[in-house]
């Protein structure tokens, strides 16, 4: 392969992960929490792209405040980045894909979108559906990848698939995208078939994400073409024109593009995916002890059974109790029952008020 056709992965890092408070916070966000292991999940995310004849040095897009943090947890696994690009303010993801769109070298740079606190078990599958992907990329489509679903999740997402793309080994013209849905329409999904969870991960062409962007949100794209040739320079740091940056619409880039644009291609995936959206969801994805229950740090659980019980230093005892999320960092407890855990937005959002 030559060097024009390695992707160009492309690292999303500026979420602010409150549902995982009160260990995940605006300074220290979930990305950058090693909730799963030695590495946090920005680490790994860079851990997956590795290979020297799949994938060019990476670009980050970020935000300003945790470029330092960002730079010193690459420093730790030693990999290098083409660029770090960054966000002036938060617009969504559609804008900041646009920002590194614009910095590739090539305009017809494949470039693999990847939020930065995912998780991804079976890397291999994975690196594997984004080979089978790069054809169809190439010929300009706009490539999404559907996680298979285990369950009638309704935190997530939904892609159903259309027709197969003549040529292409299993991906589907994407016939529409679902919001999240409640039960009934997410245990029907499930039923049905032909449907994926929105991993919001995807490959596409430089140049064809900004043709979409012409097309389809005009304004977007002048905004970050501004913001880009007016942007300050500092060794592999690009800082965007926050002017011109902030005038650009706030969207994702399924509202803005993807929903919109003609050849658009899901290819169904089954990596052992998570968003790691929640305390619940760190449960699921983590191996339990012999009496199910997920500890971290310095925790015993005696008589106690399906709690999630997470210690950043505390020690913490339980007895006799069951199905309990319990987290405990610094001077901060939470307790709450396990299959409520995106209450804690509610949660923050009180604690703002009063703080």
């Amino acid at each position: 392969m030559s060097e024009n056709d390695l992707i160009t992965p492309v690292i999303l890092s500026g979420g602010s992960g409150t549902r995982l408070w009160p260990l995940s916070t605006d300074d220290h966000p979930k990305q950058f929490l090693n909730l799963t292991g030695p590495l946090s999940m920005f680490q790994l995310t860079f851990e997956r792209c590795q290979q020297s004849d799949l994938f060019d040095l990476p670009l980050i897009v970020g935000g300003k405040k945790h470029a330092k943090l960002a730079e010193e947890q690459l420093k730790e696994i030693g990999s290098s980045v083409q660029a770090h690009i960054l966000e002036p303010c938060a617009r969504n993801t559609a804008p900041a894909i646009a920002l590194a769109a614009l910095a590739c070298k090539n305009p017809q740079s494949l470039m693999l979108v990847m939020p930065s606190d995912h998780v991804i078990k079976d890397v291999q599958a994975f690196q594997q559906a984004v080979r089978q992907s790069q054809s169809l990329a190439k010929a300009r489509w706009l490539v999404t990848f559907g996680i298979e679903p285990q369950r009638a999740e309704t935190g997530y997402g939904y892609i159903q698939q259309g027709e197969p793309v003549i040529g292409s080994a299993n991906s589907f013209a994407a016939q529409r995208f679902v919001e999240k849905p409640n039960r009934d329409n997410a245990e029907n999904m499930l039923a049905e078939g032909g449907y994926y969870w929105n991993a919001g991960i995807f490959l596409f062409r430089a140049d064809a994400y900004l043709n979409a962007l012409e097309a389809h949100a005009p304004e977007m794209l002048e905004a970050a073409k501004r913001a880009m040739d007016k942007a300050d320079h500092d060794d592999l740091r690009i800082m965007p024109h926050e002017e011109s940056f902030a005038s650009a619409p706030s969207d994702s880039i399924d509202y803005a593009i993807m929903e919109k644009a003609e050849k658009v291609a899901v290819t169904p995936v089954d990596p052992g995916w998570s968003d790691v959206g929640s305390w619940d969801s760190l449960f699921e994805i983590t191996p339990p002890d012999d009496q199910s229950n997920v500890t971290f740090g310095n925790v015993i659980a005696m008589e106690s059974h399906n709690n999630l019980v997470h210690s950043d230093g505390l020690e913490i005892t339980t007895f006799g109790v069951d199905d309990l999320i319990i987290i405990a960092t610094g001077n901060q407890v939470v307790v709450l029952p396990r299959g409520q855990s995106q209450n804690v937005r509610k949660i923050v959002s009180e604690r703002n008020k009063t703080v």
